[in-house]
């Protein structure tokens, strides 16, 4: 249980002491969800480099590109600890993609978020079933939808605490400290994908666009997956 007091000294934390705090108060229930994406490299540095005893894991969807693969062995050979992964049910998958087609997830917003809950939520929630603290790497500068997310929140449908130590960061802050420490990115970063999903549903973005444009580009909806919906 977190208490008015603690939620309120987390928030004046450093992500570095946050995760410290946190990790401490729940050593076998901690566990942070990285997509391999800048934010979240910057915790899994933090995390990995501090011994902190929080269990780091990603979703494979089946459709990553082939940097997500790299990046999650360059951490391996970096860090010597292992990223979990955790994978969607095959079934799932079929029945969609022999129901529907390989690449519905274009035809309409109900096709995609579909898609999205089978590939990402699910595994989600498997890989959360018992964690008391999940640690995710949301700003709120990424989209409309994570404006107003505080540090610290009790999930309810999941019923467990979420922490988001970077919501208040800038994005110049999350490249200063990825300098900093030299920490390993993507190699899509470098050709305009800031924000980075699925290979199909993924396009760079020029400068000025909203980090997340090019996520779902063909849609306008919020731009979320599910995992994070607020």
């Amino acid at each position: 249980m977190i208490s008015k007091e603690e939620a309120d000294i987390l928030k004046q934390l450093s992500a570095e002491e946050g995760l410290k705090l946190i990790s401490s108060k729940f050593p076998q229930g901690s566990v942070f969800s990285t997509s391999l994406g800048q934010e979240d490299q910057v915790i899994t540095d933090i995390i990995f480099r501090n011994a902190l005893p929080v269990k780091v894991f990603t979703l494979d969807t089946g459709r990553l590109f082939p940097e997500h693969y790299e990046l999650l062995a360059q951490n391996h050979a970096r860090y010597k600890k292992r990223t979990e992964v955790y994978f969607p049910e095959s079934s799932d998958v079929e029945q969609y993609v022999n129901e529907k087609g390989i690449n519905a997830f274009y035809h309409s917003v109900e096709n995609r978020k579909e898609c999205c809950f089978i590939r990402k939520v699910k595994p989600l929630n498997r890989a959360l079933q018992e964690a008391e603290v999940w640690i995710t790497g949301l700003r709120a500068g990424q989209s409309e939808n994570r404006e107003h997310m505080p540090v610290i929140e009790w999930d309810a449908e999941r019923q467990l605490y979420k922490y988001n130590p970077l919501i208040h960061w800038s994005y110049q802050q999350v490249l200063d400290y990825l300098a900093e420490y030299k920490v390993q990115e993507l190699s899509l970063h470098k050709r305009g994908f800031v924000s980075v999903g699925c290979q199909p549903c993924t396009r760079a973005v020029a400068e000025g666009e909203n980090p997340r444009a090019g996520r779902w580009w063909w849609e306008s909806s919020q731009k979320e997956c599910g995992l994070h919906t607020h």
